[in-house]
C-alpha cells in the first residue's frame, strides 16, 4: 500500500494554467478546502494545457510562481509532475496517475470553478472523471447549477452523481457544489494590466508579482 494512503483526510486537486496564478485560484482552493473539509490541497501547474493556446509564459515559470504563492501555507503543496512530463496536461490522466501514486483509496476531489465545470463535456475522456475522483464545483453568489445552464448531458450526470460534503469519504464518484466568494480577477486582465504598465497589487500575491517583475514577464 502507498505511504500517501495512510495520510487521512480528502485531497483536493487545482489545476490550472496559472499564467500567472492570482487570488482567484487560490480563494477557490482555499474556500473549498474550508467548506468541504479537505486535508490538503495539491496545486498542479499545467504543462501544456490542450484546451487553449500554448501560454505565453514558460512552463517553468508558471511553476515557480504557483510555489512562491504557496510557500509556508500550511494544508497546500505543489505537484511538478505536468511541467516534467512536457506532453498534454489531460485532467485524466493526471487523475490515473494519481490514483496509481496514492492507492484506490484515497479519496480525490477535483476543484472546479462553475465555467469550468460547465465546459466539462469537451474534455478528454470526460466520462471517466468521477470513477477516479469527486468534482467539487465551487457557485458564486446568485448562481446555481440547474439544468438549464448545463445542458442535458451534463445535467444527467448532476442528478446522478450530485452529493454533499459527507460523501467525501469514498473515493470517488460525486460532483458537490459549494458557495464561493465572488472575486473578479482573471490572469488575462492581469496580464493585460501589466503589458499596460498598469498595478497589479492586490490581485495576486506579492511574492508572485515580485517574481514577474524580476523577470521581466508580461
Amino acid at each position: 500500500m502507498p505511504m500517501s494512503e495512510h495520510v487521512a483526510g480528502p485531497l483536493g486537486i487545482l489545476g490550472g494554467t496559472f499564467d500567472p496564478i492570482h487570488f482567484g485560484h487560490l480563494r477557490l482552493a482555499e474556500e473549498a478546502r474550508d467548506a468541504l473539509g479537505l486535508a490538503t490541497v495539491r496545486v498542479i501547474p499545467a504543462g501544456q494545457p490542450p484546451h487553449r493556446e500554448q501560454p505565453g509564459t514558460g512552463a517553468e515559470d508558471r511553476l515557480n510562481m504557483a510555489r512562491l504563492a504557496i510557500a509556508g501555507v500550511p494544508g497546500y503543496e505543489l505537484d511538478d509532475s505536468e511541467v516534467v512530463r512536457q506532453s498534454p496536461s489531460y485532467t485524466v490522466l493526471t487523475l490515473r496517475r494519481l490514483r496509481t501514486e496514492l492507492g484506490a483509496a484515497r479519496p480525490l476531489v477535483l476543484i472546479l470553478g462553475a465555467d469550468a465545470f460547465l465546459g466539462l463535456p469537451s474534455w478528454h475522456e470526460w466520462e471517466e472523471i468521477l470513477p477516479l475522483a469527486h468534482i467539487a464545483a465551487g457557485t458564486r453568489p446568485g448562481f446555481s447549477l440547474d439544468a438549464a445552464i448545463m445542458g442535458p448531458v451534463l445535467a444527467s450526470l448532476f442528478s446522478t452523481a450530485h452529493g454533499s460534503a459527507a460523501d467525501l469519504t469514498a473515493p470517488a464518484g460525486r460532483i458537490v457544489p459549494f458557495d464561493m466568494t465572488a472575486l473578479d480577477i482573471s490572469a488575462t486582465g492581469i496580464r493585460a494590466t501589466l503589458a499596460a504598465g498598469g498595478s497589479a497589487r492586490f490581485l495576486l500575491p506579492d511574492a508572485v508579482l515580485d517574481y514577474i517583475e524580476t523577470h521581466h514577464l508580461y
